[in-house]
């Protein structure tokens, strides 16, 4: 019997509160693109990892977790929950330049990640045991058709 692998999936995976867990992320979701034959999304899908998973290191207490899952549509969904439930200016209503000096130090990371995706989002989760939280919030990016 062959083996059947539906066009959906998700991978998720736990990082504690670590200066190197962005670069796993970087690591893990560029083998899970190589095995699911999506090596066409890894640029775009890297920075888009590596900005939520950074994001959540610098602004959140916890450990955090990155989810990556191909929707039916094609897309490549990329999402990290944290436990801080402030929803950052990016991913309110407006994500343009004007929210963060560009010369400055921190906060351009979400605005490249509205740069690089072709939706994204975010809300504050009140303790719904979604990704095994207390609360929190989850920011999420797509690429793809």
């Amino acid at each position: 019997m062959g083996l059947t692998v539906s066009p959906s999936w998700a991978y998720s995976l736990q990082l504690p509160q670590d200066p190197r867990a962005p670069g796993i992320a970087r690591g893990t979701l560029r083998a899970v693109l190589a095995t699911h034959a999506m090596s066409e999304h890894r640029e775009a899908a890297e920075l888009l990892a590596g900005e939520l998973a950074t994001n959540a290191y610098l602004y959140s207490d916890g450990p955090y977790t990155l989810r990556v899952r191909a929707m039916d549509t094609g897309r490549l969904r990329i999402s990290v929950w944290d436990n801080n439930p402030h929803i950052p200016a990016p991913f309110g209503p407006a994500c343009g330049p004007h929210e963060t000096a560009w010369d400055a130090e921190r906060g351009r990371g979400l605005f490249l990640v509205c740069a690089y995706a072709d939706n994204w989002g975010g809300y504050p989760l009140g303790g719904t045991g979604l990704y095994g939280n207390a609360g929190g919030k989850l920011l999420w990016a797509e690429v793809g058709p």
